[in-house]
């Protein structure tokens, strides 16, 4: 499908043949236990089973739904968790759990919520096997007391064209590369984690190795369905809604609930050569980071700070990739005029696909060590690259081997130019730096201090012209802290948010506008 209005047939079809079950069903299919809950107390904030509704005025009944609303305390309790355990607290639970059965029902949750003045927040539900859970790591997608909206409800592939595939917001990156690449097309731009939802990774960017090209995940988009504040399901594009548009891709979850995505496609290449590049110190790598980066000889760009071998203290990583499909690229001529990075260089030929998954194996690694179930207090950041030196000559002195555990710091620079949605504010130069600090902790590991040197980090570099990327963990971010990230495009922001979620429902745990 290629076309917007085959977007909006599709969400049609979906609005004209929902079910309306019973009573009977719906008491059914919300049975918690030996208890179902039949609606909201309006008056004490709580829901209400059959027998504290029964001659009760203050309670709202429950619509009738495709899908379930859950609210048994394993299912509640396991959607008031998410991957970065730092916001575990009993507290931060939502009151009730929405598997949507088709669209319709999250119209409906909508309409019922901004009626009794309830919170809603989607939640992507990403990771492997039985390891499902929301994928933010500070409690940005909680949603205590409200409704959290499963998106496994929405994982559909809707339809793959020539330039664009079609998705429900529930899908994985993983779901959709391996469809696409059956009938050889990728997206553009590729988180390096795959599984997680598209709709929760375009809501706050998504950053990979190809932004050099072609920007964030969310750059690619290229029209969005979205239930809006005052329950309209509607379609946003760059032309049609824009200001919808633009609000919903990265503006974390605040304008509506993303149910459908039209992503671009292009070609996708049948193998690449991996090049890992080491430096011994900042200085060389900045250069040939920035050389390779400005002529564009490798198709894929990404790097990282990471220990020396010995311990003795830290190094860098250029990892850059030449894709090809059936002539594999000149190896010497990609390197020759690099600074002496040959002699211990690692190269490797693999399938596209093989590249794209390739954290499949550290995954399976960092969960054998149990780093994968512990908290995570990660730090990301955009840099302005005329600051970076002296930034990570810092952070350099400031962390050590524990501050990683089993994780890394990905360090890498881009063109900001090619960042066009608004909210994905970055510095005020040509060149960005991502700064994403991705602690996986050892066991008995100092969290607060590593969420208090968080914030000192990011102190430092807002004074230096840094931003936010939304994904990380910084405590006590204020308004005035908002203000400062969003600084001019604050007050469209602001506008917007009134527009399309005047009721304030939508994703509180972003904290932008408590």
């Amino acid at each position: 499908m290629s076309s917007t209005s085959g977007v909006n047939a599709g969400a049609d079809a979906v609005a004209g043949t929902v079910a309306q079950p019973s009573r009977r069903r719906i008491l059914g299919s919300m049975a918690a236990t030996a208890v179902a809950v039949v609606g909201w107390n309006a008056v004490d904030q709580t829901w209400a089973t059959a027998a504290e509704a029964a001659g009760n005025p203050d309670v709202v009944p429950v619509p009738g739904l495709v899908g379930t609303l859950v609210t048994t305390p394993a299912t509640v309790g396991s959607f008031g968790t998410d991957f970065g355990h730092l916001w575990d607290a009993p507290g931060n639970k939502p009151w009730a759990v929405l598997h949507p059965g088709n669209v319709e029902d999250i119209v409906t949750i909508v309409n019922y919520a901004r009626t009794n003045g309830i919170k809603v927040a989607a939640n992507g539900q990403g990771g492997t096997g039985t390891d499902i859970e929301s994928h933010s790591v500070y409690g940005q997608a909680r949603v205590p007391g409200g409704i959290s909206i499963d998106a496994k409800g929405m994982s559909k592939i809707l339809s793959i064209g020539e330039n664009c595939a079609v998705v429900e917001a529930g899908v994985t990156w993983g779901q959709l590369t391996d469809a696409t690449l059956k009938v050889d097309k990728t997206p553009p731009a590729l988180p390096d984690y795959l599984y997680i939802s598209v709709g929760g990774t375009i809501s706050i960017g998504g950053i990979g190795g190809t932004v050099q090209r072609y920007g964030l995940l969310c750059d690619n988009v290229q029209s969005i369905d979205i239930v809006t504040g005052d329950g309209k399901l509607v379609t946003a594009t760059p032309l049609l809604r824009a200001e919808l548009f633009n609000a919903a891709l990265s503006g974390g979850g605040q304008v509506g609930i993303i149910v459908r995505v039209k992503v671009k496609l292009i070609p996708a290449p049948k193998r690449s050569v991996i090049f890992s590049l080491f430096y011994a110190d900042v200085d060389t790598y900045l250069h040939d980071a920035e050389k390779v980066m400005a002529d564009g000889r490798f198709q894929v760009q990404a790097g990282e700070m990471l220990q020396k071998p010995d311990g003795s203290g830290w190094r860098y990583k250029m990892e850059v990739g030449a894709t090809y499909n059936t002539t594999p690229p000149d190896r010497a001529k990609l390197l020759g005029d690099l600074k002496d990075v040959r002699a211990d260089a690692v190269i490797e030929d693999t399938t596209y696909r093989e590249y794209m998954f390739r954290l499949d194996a550290y995954e399976a690694y960092l969960k054998e060590t149990g780093h994968w179930f512990g908290p995570k207090p990660w730090l990301s950041m955009f840099l302005p690259a005329s600051k970076t030196k002296t930034f990570m000559k810092l952070v350099e002195r400031e962390l050590n081997a524990e501050s990683l555990g089993g994780g890394f710091l990905l360090f890498y620079p881009y063109f900001t130019s090619k960042i066009k949605k608004p909210l994905a504010m970055q510095p005020n130069e040509s060149v960005g730096y991502l700064f994403d600090l991705l602690r996986f902790p050892n066991a008995g590991a100092d969290i607060d201090g590593m969420l208090a040197q968080n914030r000192r980090l990011y102190d430092l570099a807002v004074s230096m012209g840094a931003k936010r990327y939304l994904v990380g963990s910084v405590p006590n971010m204020t308004q005035a802290d908002w203000r400062t990230h969003f600084g001019n495009r604050w007050t469209g922001f602001v506008n917007a948010k009134k527009k399309y979620d005047p009721n304030n429902l939508f994703t509180p745990g972003q904290g932008f506008f408590a």
